[in-house]
C-alpha cells in the first residue's frame, strides 16, 4: 500500500472536534490574556496574577486639574523646640511635587485634614526625623494637606520648602494662630 492510499481525509466529526478545541483555546486566551492586557478587564483574575493588567492602555496618562498650576517657595526659621505647620488647600486627586530641606534634622509629620471635618479627622501619611524629603503627593480627599515641622534640637534651624502643583492657597499655623498665603497661578 502506498502512502497516498493510506492517507484519508478527516471526517466531519474530526473537523468539528478540532474546531471546538480551537474555539475553546481561543476563548481561554481571550479571557486570560488579551482582555486584561489590552482592555484592563480581568474576568478570570489571571491579569492581576501575571501582571497583565499593568499593560492595559485603558487609562489616559493625562489628568485634567480643577485648579491652575502654582509654584511655591517658603522658609521657616525654627528656634529650639519651636514648630510650624504648613498646609495647602487641595481638591481630591490634585497632585503636588515637593522638596523640603532643613539645616539639621527636624521632626516632621506629613498629614491632611478633610475639608469641613476638623483636626480630629486628620490622617498622617509619613512621620519621622530627617533633614530633607522629596516626592509627590496625590490628595486622597479635598482639604488641607501639608507638613508639621518641629525643631527638637538646641540650635536654630531653617526649613525650606519648594512645591509645585494644583493647590488653591496655603495656610501657616504657628504660635497659636494661623494665616493664609495667596499663591498666584503660574499662568492665567
Amino acid at each position: 500500500m502506498s502512502q497516498a492510499e493510506s492517507t484519508q481525509a478527516p471526517t466531519a466529526r474530526n473537523i468539528l472536534i478540532a474546531t471546538a478545541i480551537a474555539f475553546a483555546v481561543g476563548v481561554v486566551v481571550l479571557l486570560a490574556a488579551i482582555l486584561p492586557a489590552e482592555f484592563g478587564a480581568d474576568p478570570l483574575g489571571t491579569g492581576r496574577l501575571f501582571g497583565l493588567t499593568a499593560l492595559s492602555a485603558e487609562e489616559n496618562p493625562f489628568e485634567e486639574a480643577a485648579e491652575p498650576h502654582r509654584t511655591d517657595y517658603v522658609e521657616f526659621e525654627l528656634g529650639p523646640f519651636q514648630s510650624v505647620e504648613y498646609k495647602y488647600t487641595m481638591d481630591m486627586d490634585s497632585s503636588l511635587v515637593f522638596s523640603w530641606t532643613s539645616d539639621t534634622e527636624v521632626y516632621f509629620d506629613m498629614h491632611a485634614e478633610p475639608a469641613g471635618l476638623g483636626a480630629e479627622y486628620a490622617e498622617s501619611f509619613e512621620q519621622g526625623n530627617a533633614d530633607n524629603r522629596s516626592g509627590s503627593f496625590h490628595a486622597p480627599f479635598a482639604g488641607i494637606h501639608g507638613w508639621f515641622w518641629e525643631n527638637r534640637g538646641t540650635r536654630t534651624v531653617t526649613v525650606r520648602l519648594h512645591a509645585s502643583g494644583f493647590f488653591v492657597d496655603s495656610t501657616v499655623f504657628r504660635d497659636g494662630g494661623d494665616y493664609s498665603r495667596v499663591i498666584e497661578p503660574v499662568t492665567n
